[in-house]
């Protein structure tokens, strides 16, 4: 059985994202998704326009996704790969080279391409504009 991980903010839930998840759990037998906690986001200087529970609801009723788990840190990625016996780490490609010198002990990374003209930053702009 091959074992997925990803991890991410899922804000403003959109297609890229739907596309990603859908993208991880083809590559394996089930799909581990970290949602990005509201304290993690203001550590990297984000905010989501989503609170935390609805967005980890929402990652939880996607069919594809077996286990959904807060991403409380940066540094939790190796215990989650071991606790849950991954086999690959994905994550978009806007991430590229940035988690293969940390991860590649404990599995195979792999970095999948972005859904062209979407974006959760660009759909928070055109809130703003409206």
């Amino acid at each position: 059985m091959k074992r997925i991980i990803t991890y991410g903010t899922f804000d403003c839930f959109h297609i890229g994202h739907l596309r990603l998840l859908e993208k991880a759990a083809s590559l394996g037998d089930s799909l581990y998704v970290g949602v990005s906690t509201d304290q993690f986001n203001a550590l990297k200087d984000k905010k989501a326009m989503i609170p935390f529970q609805d967005r980890l609801e929402i990652v939880s009723s996607i069919k594809h996704v077996h286990t959904v788990f807060p991403e409380k840190d940066w540094d939790q990625k190796i215990d989650d790969i071991k606790k849950y016996d991954i086999d690959m780490f994905v994550i978009g490609d806007d991430w590229a080279g940035h988690f293969d010198e940390m991860l590649k002990e404990y599995c195979e990374v792999r970095y999948l391409p972005r859904t062209n003209g979407i974006s959760s930053t660009a759909i928070r702009k055109k809130i703003s504009a409206c």
